[in-house]
């Protein structure tokens, strides 16, 4: 009984809501549009600040270090095989490889290690 009376109510709603945009629109439609464009430019202005200051959060950062470890692997790989074809092509390309492995700076991993118990043996025998 409950489920049929919400349904209900909303309903009477969504029909009253929708009578007065009708009549709104039919009495004044420039003040109509005017105030649909106000509460369009209101929720944009909300929804950029939003973006703007949530736009720090771990996720997000862990997300950005993803695509750009993910654009230099693409790039590495793209160089790899524009190496090979570049030293089966001819032997003039010896010093422009060599000198683009010197410009190269390799950034650094930031990997920790975690020192775990992999030498010693799980006593299977005793539960």
């Amino acid at each position: 009984m409950k489920n049929r009376t919400s349904t209900f109510i909303v309903g009477v709603l969504i029909i009253l809501a929708l009578l007065g945009l009708v009549s709104s629109f039919t009495a004044d439609p420039a003040g109509f549009i005017q105030g649909i464009a106000v509460v369009a430019l209101i929720g944009l202005v909300i929804y950029f600040l939003f973006r703007r200051f949530s736009n720090s959060s771990p996720q997000k950062k862990e997300q950005r270090a993803f695509l750009k470890a993910a654009k230099k692997s693409k790039k590495r790989l793209q160089q790899k095989s524009g190496d090979s074809t570049a030293r089966t092509s001819s032997l003039g390309t010896f010093t422009s490889l060599k000198k683009s492995t010197k410009t190269k700076k390799k950034t650094p991993a930031h990997l920790t290690v975690i020192d775990g118990k992999k030498g010693k043996k799980k006593n299977r025998a005793s539960f």
